[in-house]
């Protein structure tokens, strides 16, 4: 697919109309999507695999999650670096609007913490629960315009485009390219989805601390 899509494609339109060279581009989406599949999927585990080690000591459940992302940030730092050599290759340089990244990285940990904290509840109840998220996340991929560009799908019908943008993880990864490319303030300019995103975001959180505090004490007879 990505060796397809270098050679193949040309330059993409971003969601504020300018138009970017295809790698930069796809890296730039490609390791936020990576930060949060591998937050996600690795916290969706982080309970059941250390339960018998938690059985032991009077440790709150609810942080380990959060601390297996942050594990991730360390890879996503490096990620970052490399990302900003490679679109400063492409003749692109750092301005203001960068420091939007650290935004969007809180975003995206907010978020992979509270999808964290309902799959790592039930996966260890239902095992199950693991493999069905690690399949949807994957598919998540391919859905999500971090292969190709939502505008640039000029067969896809506006109302289909109109709903794809309100996928959390299309405003992140657009988010994140206006960051690196330095397109504007996009969580301003697009307040509406910035709105929306923190709406479902906050929502799941609440969702995921309910079912959390519903079987944290019944955890621990899983081990």
């Amino acid at each position: 697919v990505f060796g397809y899509g270098i050679r193949a494609r040309g330059d993409v339109e971003l969601s504020t109309g300018e138009l970017i060279p295809f790698l930069p581009w796809m890296i730039t989406g490609f390791i936020l999507y990576t930060l949060f599949y591998q937050s996600t999927i690795q916290g969706s585990k982080s309970i059941y695999t250390r339960l018998k080690m938690l059985s032991k000591m009077n440790f709150p459940l609810s942080i380990i999650p959060n601390i297996v992302i942050f594990s991730q940030l360390y890879i996503h730092i490096f990620m970052i670096l490399l990302s900003v050599t490679i679109i400063y290759i492409f003749g692109y340089s750092i301005n203001i609007y960068f420091i939007q990244v650290f935004y969007f990285l809180f975003s995206t940990v907010i978020l992979s913490y509270s999808l964290a904290l309902i799959t790592s509840t039930l996966s260890t109840i239902i095992r199950d629960i693991h493999m069905l998220l690690n399949s949807s996340l994957r598919l998540l991929l391919y859905i999500s315009p971090v292969l190709w560009s939502l505008e640039d799908s000029g067969r896809m019908s506006g109302s289909i485009k109109g709903l794809l943008r309100y996928n959390p993880l299309y405003y992140l990864i657009e988010g994140y390219r206006a960051s690196f490319f330095g397109t504007g303030w996009y969580f301003i300019e697009n307040i509406k989805l910035t709105i929306c995103f923190w709406i479902l975001t906050l929502f799941i959180l609440l969702l995921g601390s309910i079912i959390h505090v519903r079987f944290r004490r019944h955890l621990i007879d899983f081990v």
